[in-house]
């Protein structure tokens, strides 16, 4: 586990009550820090605070991302606004708490994250489109998607033309209460994006106030 946090005292804390629970934990007090040892890979998942001297959490989360990293992120924030948290998902966090937490709350959800991190997945073959366990294709052609990506596409896939409600994704691909609501819609964003880059736009319907489903082509 790797905690990035400028404050002593939360890093001690965070440090001490993780080790307790089990977990070899590596603390780093600043961004470009906390950049060069995410960067060094081995961590199972990683404790970042927004707020830093040097770089910010949005900006080593956002480099992460760009290097191609999909270690489970939690955001840590002193800042409790929808649209603070729509950044740091959109920005590809797995979870966001707002300071002060409970440990207790910030353990269910990093344990979440680590259940989650990468998703059994059986092989679905529906059409065009085949989803397996390490990857997607439409048409043969790859859809390059990240584990959350893949995971939230082989649970409308496994149920064609129903809806999948966004609390039955949420609970699918993150597990109950381990990431707000609104992180569906972000990688349905991104999902559609993807797909749309190989002819697939439309797969994934959008039924307002219910869900998605996907929508094969007959």
């Amino acid at each position: 586990m790797l905690v990035v946090d400028d404050e002593p005292g939360v890093r001690a804390a965070l440090t001490r009550g993780l080790g307790a629970e089990g977990m070899d934990v590596v603390a780093a007090g600043d961004g470009p820090t906390g950049l060069a040892e995410a960067l060094g890979g081995g961590f199972d998942a990683i404790v970042l605070d927004i707020v830093m001297p040097g770089l910010s959490g949005y900006r080593v989360l956002e480099r992460l991302r760009a290097e191609g990293d999909e270690t489970p992120v939690l955001l840590l924030s002193a800042k409790d606004g929808e649209v603070d948290q729509a950044d740091g998902l959109d920005l590809g966090a797995d979870g966001y708490l707002v300071k002060p937490f409970s440990f207790v709350v910030l353990v269910a959800q990093l344990r979440a994250m680590l259940r989650r991190r990468a998703p059994a997945t059986s092989t679905l073959v529906r059409g065009p489109l085949r989803v397996e366990e390490h990857g997607a294709t439409w048409h043969e052609r790859e859809l390059g998607l990240a584990p959350r990506e893949l995971a939230v596409l082989h649970t409308l896939a496994a149920r064609p033309g129903a809806v999948v409600t966004k609390d039955e994704l949420l609970a699918a691909v993150w597990g109950d209460g381990a990431a707000a609501r609104n992180v569906v819609e972000v990688y349905v964003g991104y999902l559609r994006r993807k797909l749309a880059a190989v002819g697939a736009d439309g797969l994934v319907v959008t039924e307002r106030g219910r869900g998605y489903r996907v929508d094969l082509p007959s």
